[in-house]
């Protein structure tokens, strides 16, 4: 569930939180409350706003991922942050802890992913396939463990659970990853990708802004790479 302290970075037209493991970022099917709905009731009560509280999403994370969540305040916002994630202008950077360490330690990974709505699941191919669409990443190994390895990974496309499932097709499964592969899940049913950092000109001011966040609380795994960064 959101709190107050989750907010990383907030103006007049734009607001970046550090979602949890768990949390929907808007509404689904399945009703429960999302975290587009939980801000909008905090801004609403916070600054006694008479009226309905606007609040657009910018970009989504999966449901058992963490990080940095984008949001815009004012429709003026949303248009120019939505062109601008069109064109590749908004730097999404994450961290995932893997189960194995990529060979090579850094390079890019380009793939098709085709996403099986059934399953909810995509899978990466090397050559083209049916309707699969082109996925690239960028990443770097920064880190290792005796059993897990800290890539960080530079969004150079945004596909259906593209990080997951290419490092997956590289035998690099995310720790707690069960369904692309992972040997045993976490407790909270979360899984070790974290949006680490967004990185953008504000669309407003046209000032560069960097928002990073802080790794999940509670997890010593990640609190021992972090301290090591």
């Amino acid at each position: 569930m959101f709190q107050p302290d989750d907010i990383l970075y907030e103006d007049n037209h734009l607001l970046v939180v550090n979602k949890h493991c768990g949390d929907l970022v808007q509404p689904d099917p399945s009703g429960e409350s999302a975290l587009e709905d939980q801000i909008k009731a905090y801004l609403k009560q916070r600054d006694a706003k008479p009226g309905a509280v606007f609040l657009g999403v910018v970009h989504r994370i999966d449901r058992p991922v963490s990080g940095a969540v984008l949001f815009a305040k004012t429709s003026k916002a949303l248009v120019r942050l939505n062109e601008m994630l069109r064109e590749g202008r908004i730097r999404k950077v994450y961290w995932a802890l893997t189960e194995a360490r990529p060979d090579p330690e850094s390079g890019e990974l380009r793939h098709y992913i085709l996403r099986d709505g059934r399953t909810n699941r995509s899978r990466a191919f090397d050559v083209p396939k049916g309707d699969a669409k082109e996925a690239r990443l960028h990443y770097e190994t920064i880190g290792a463990g005796t059993r897990y390895t800290l890539v960080e990974v530079e969004l150079l496309t945004g596909r259906h659970h593209q990080i997951r499932a290419q490092l997956a097709k590289i035998g690099c499964p995310i720790r707690g990853d069960l369904k692309y592969g992972a040997r045993r899940s976490l407790p909270d049913g979360g899984i070790s990708l974290h949006s680490r950092r967004v990185e953008f000109d504000h669309p407003v001011r046209h000032e560069p802004v960097s928002v990073t966040a802080p790794v999940p609380a509670g997890d010593n795994l990640w609190a021992c790479f972090e301290s090591i960064r």
